[in-house]
C-alpha cells in the first residue's frame, strides 16, 4: 500500500505541478504577495496530497514564537516537505534557492515567480553579498526570509555544516532569527519515492534577537537552538 499510495502521489503532485507553473505565470502582472497567495496553492495541494495519500500528517508547536515583523527563519533540512510546506505554515517567506532551481522546468518556472533570493553558490563572499542585497530587499516588502543553512537535506539524526548566510542577512539588517526544527525526514527522505505515514512534528522557536551579535554569533545561537530541539522531538513514525 505504501508503494502504490507513493506512487499515485508522485503522479498527482506531477500533474499539480504543470498545471501550477502554467498559472504562476498568469500571476506575473499582479503584485508579489497576490502572487504568493495564488502560486502556494500548490504547495497547499501537495501537503493535503500527502497528509490524505500518503499519511504524512503534521503538528506545529510554538506559533505563538512568531514575531509580528517579518523575520529570517532558519529551519533544520532533511526533506522535500519543509521546503514545500513552510511557505504556507509560516507568514510569507522568500526563499533562500540555488539559482539552478529557477531554470528547472515548471517548478522552476513557479519558484520565479515566488520572490525568492537565488544566488550562486559556488561565488563565495558574492554569495553573501547577494543574499544581503536580495534579502534585505524582501524584508523592506515585508517577506520573512526562509533559509536551509545546513544547504542540502541530511539524513535524521545527522547534522550539517550550518552556513553563514541567513545568520549574515539577520545580524546586518538587525532582524531577529527565528530558528525552526522538525523530523520530516523521518517519513519522507532525501530523494526518497515512499513516503510513510506518521506525524511530522514542527516546532518553531523562540525569536533570536540580533542588534550587537555577530553573525558567528547568531549562527551558533540558532544551531543549538535547533539541534537541541531535534532531541526532543517525538518520533515521526509510529
Amino acid at each position: 500500500m505504501i508503494l502504490l499510495r507513493s506512487a499515485l502521489f508522485a503522479l498527482l503532485q506531477a500533474a499539480a505541478t504543470v498545471i501550477f507553473s502554467i498559472l504562476a505565470w498568469l500571476t506575473f502582472p499582479f503584485g508579489p504577495f497576490v502572487r504568493y497567495r495564488v502560486i502556494t496553492l500548490w504547495n497547499r495541494c501537495v501537503v493535503w496530497l500527502a497528509w490524505h495519500l500518503c499519511g504524512i500528517r503534521y503538528q506545529v508547536r510554538g506559533r505563538e514564537n512568531l514575531p509580528p515583523a517579518p523575520a529570517v527563519v532558519l529551519a533544520k533540512h532533511q526533506s522535500a516537505w519543509e521546503t514545500i510546506a513552510l511557505p504556507v505554515l509560516l507568514p510569507p517567506v522568500a526563499l533562500v534557492a540555488k539559482k539552478e532551481l529557477l531554470r528547472v522546468p515548471f517548478f522552476g518556472w513557479g519558484l520565479a515567480m515566488l520572490s525568492p533570493i537565488a544566488i550562486d553558490r559556488r561565488a563565495g563572499r558574492e554569495a553573501l553579498r547577494q543574499i544581503l542585497r536580495q534579502g534585505a530587499d524582501r524584508l523592506r516588502q515585508g517577506f520573512s526570509v526562509l533559509v536551509f543553512p545546513e544547504g542540502t537535506r541530511v539524513p535524521p539524526g545527522a547534522s550539517g555544516r550550518y552556513g553563514i548566510g541567513g545568520a549574515w542577512l539577520a545580524a546586518h539588517t538587525d532582524t531577529a532569527v527565528v530558528p525552526v526544527a522538525h523530523n520530516a525526514g523521518e517519513l519522507w527522505g532525501k530523494n526518497a519515492f515512499l513516503k510513510y505515514p506518521g506525524t511530522v512534528t514542527l516546532s518553531i522557536g523562540p525569536p533570536i534577537a540580533t542588534r550587537g551579535l555577530k553573525p558567528e554569533a547568531v549562527n551558533e545561537a540558532a544551531r543549538a537552538w535547533i539541534e537541541a530541539e531535534m532531541e526532543r522531538l517525538p518520533r515521526a513514525r509510529q
